[in-house]
């Protein structure tokens, strides 16, 4: 028999645990969704700026949005409103900042 191993959020003051999709990372849903939403924010800025988006941020936003829907899917049997709603309302900012980058020129950092 495996024990489960309770991981709580990294940040300071919380005891909130950390989902199964974000144990690694150390972050409870809410931080976890608060940063993703800070950087969704910034690459839609970004583009609207004519700013370049580099590799790594596509990567993150990326990553954001198969973790949410990762917690989504764990979430369904008992689900909290505010984080689904949450959840829900990052999901349709990527949907938009992915239509952005679609129908705009975007340019991309290249590596060096």
């Amino acid at each position: 028999m495996t024990a489960t191993i309770s991981v709580h959020c990294n940040r300071a003051g919380c005891e909130n645990p950390a989902p199964p999709a974000l144990s690694s990372a150390q972050l409870c849903l809410d931080h976890f969704l608060d940063e993703a939403f800070v950087r969704s924010d910034l690459a839609l800025t970004q583009c609207r700026e004519g700013a370049p988006l580099s590799k790594e941020s596509l990567e993150w936003l990326l990553s954001d949005a198969l973790t949410t829907v990762k917690n989504l899917e764990d979430s369904a049997e008992e689900p909290c409103p505010e984080q689904r709603d949450r959840m829900l309302e990052l999901l349709l900012m990527l949907a938009n900042l992915h239509e952005y980058v679609a129908h705009h020129s975007v340019r991309f950092e290249r590596p060096a």
